[in-house]
């Protein structure tokens, strides 16, 4: 989980000196949405593909006013990476030392990757969003109640906070999920969404066509 074990180095900074087509060219041949610029070693900034492909001849020095201020520390936490892949719109992402030199970067493709190896992704189980009380909140809860209807849990995390409520996503495995979804709602919690085949849910829902075609005769 740590940047400095995930960082590609075939993909240069580029000097504030070097000319525009040529890191447009270089962007366009790895198929990257970003690239980087570095004056006497130190970086400088980011500036983006599409943004270069409008830009006038010259050096990529001349467009410093439009370099975008991004970038990861070396001593970082792979999790830190994806806010930076979403609010700057980038498949790749810079990452310097503490002394802001151009260490390399990180494709989000390999983060991505590498995330799927993780049983919240990679196992097949029950998918289950729960609402709450911010007061109500407890994490140690959740698990419990999963885990007291024989499930395995295989990751969970908080998906949205509010003043009012938080909501909480949680993967698992159980043969009881009926059980776990009335547990839920025992203690308090809203079941927001589900996703899984619920077995008493059908088998009401089976009932119920079955009243109606005895009503229809």
């Amino acid at each position: 989980m740590f940047i400095k074990d995930y960082i590609s180095k075939d993909y240069p900074a580029f000097n504030s000196s070097d000319m525009i087509d040529d890191a447009n060219e270089m962007a366009k041949e790895f198929g990257y949405s970003h690239v980087f610029v570095k004056k006497k070693g130190v970086y400088q900034g980011a500036i983006s593909q599409s943004f270069l492909d409008e830009s006038p001849e010259g050096t990529l020095g001349s467009l410093d006013m439009h370099f975008e201020k991004f970038a990861i520390l070396d001593d970082g936490n792979l999790l830190d990476s994806i806010k930076l892949f979403h609010t700057f719109n980038c498949n790749v992402v810079p990452v310097i030392s503490k002394t802001e030199k151009y260490m390399g970067y990180l494709c989000c493709d390999d983060i991505f990757n590498e995330f799927s190896k993780y049983p919240l992704f990679s196992e097949n189980g029950a998918i289950m969003i729960v609402q709450t009380s911010g007061r109500h909140y407890s994490m140690t809860e959740v698990c419990k109640i999963v885990e007291s209807n024989n499930g395995k849990i295989y990751g969970c995390f908080i998906n949205l906070i509010t003043e009012d409520y938080i909501q909480i996503t949680l993967k698992f495995n159980s043969e009881n999920t009926s059980s776990i979804d009335e547990t839920f709602e025992r203690y308090g919690y809203s079941v927001v969404h589900k996703y899984y085949d619920d077995e008493k849910e059908d088998l009401l829902k089976d009932r119920f066509g079955f009243f109606q075609k005895f009503l229809e005769f």
